[in-house]
Parts: structure tokens; C-alpha cells; sequence
């Protein structure tokens, strides 16, 4: 059974850092492509970043470009989403998501197979 634990979330003031964990299980993830996504209240879902679980490539939502990065650790089935400088706005409920037939840069949520319960970050301003 594929399980995607997300942690790390919390409560940091504006300019802070965070880094957000996804423990992967379950099955081997060679070839898929991990997504970060976000919901903020009363908004819809959306796309943060995503690497390939082979190659680490990654491509980053406009928004959070130059501030967030996305990386892997093989070993221990594990991706992780570093944020810098944070900011009001991205206060929401971080999700990771694992998706096969998709690429780095697919970003309709629709399209990632896997899903994890998410944890929430909340930017003071």
C-alpha cells in the first residue's frame, strides 16, 4: 500500500525557513514524479514544485521560484521541499503527491495518482 507522510509543517514569521518532508513507502518510485502542491482556505489546490525521482529534475511554480527547492534522497525514499523566505500568502496545507504518467511538468493536480494528508504552514506577517 503506497503511503506519502508529509511533515515538517508550522508556524514561522515572514522571511523564515521551513523544510518540508514526504516519507515515501510502499512501492518503488524509480520513474515517478513527486509534486509539492497547496491549498490555502477557500482556494484551490495548487502546484508548488516537482522533481523526478530518478533524475531530480525539478521545475517550480512562478510563484515560489528562486525562494523553494525541491530535492530527493534515494536511500531513504524521502523528498523534501526547502522554503526561504516565506511569505504571508503562502500560508496553506502542503501536500506531496506522486504521479506516474505525468512529467516534471505537469502541475493539474488531477494528474498525480498518490496523494499524502498533507501539513500545514502558516506564515506570521
Amino acid at each position: 500500500q503506497v503511503q506519502l507522510v508529509e511533515s515538517g509543517g508550522g508556524l514561522v514569521e515572514a522571511g523564515g525557513s521551513l523544510r518540508l518532508s514526504c516519507a515515501a513507502s510502499g512501492r518503488t518510485f524509480s520513474g515517478y514524479v513527486m509534486g509539492w502542491f497547496r491549498q490555502a482556505p477557500g482556494k484551490e489546490r495548487e502546484f508548488v514544485a516537482s522533481i523526478t525521482w530518478s533524475g531530480g529534475s525539478t521545475y517550480y511554480a512562478d510563484s515560489v521560484k528562486g525562494r523553494f527547492t525541491a530535492s530527493r534522497d534515494n536511500a531513504k525514499n524521502t523528498v523534501y521541499l526547502q522554503m526561504n523566505s516565506l511569505k504571508y500568502e503562502d500560508t496553506a496545507v502542503y501536500f506531496c503527491a506522486a504521479g506516474i504518467e505525468v512529467t516534471r511538468y505537469t502541475t493539474a493536480p488531477m494528474r498525480y495518482r498518490y496523494w499524502g494528508e498533507g501539513t500545514q504552514v502558516t506564515v506570521s506577517s
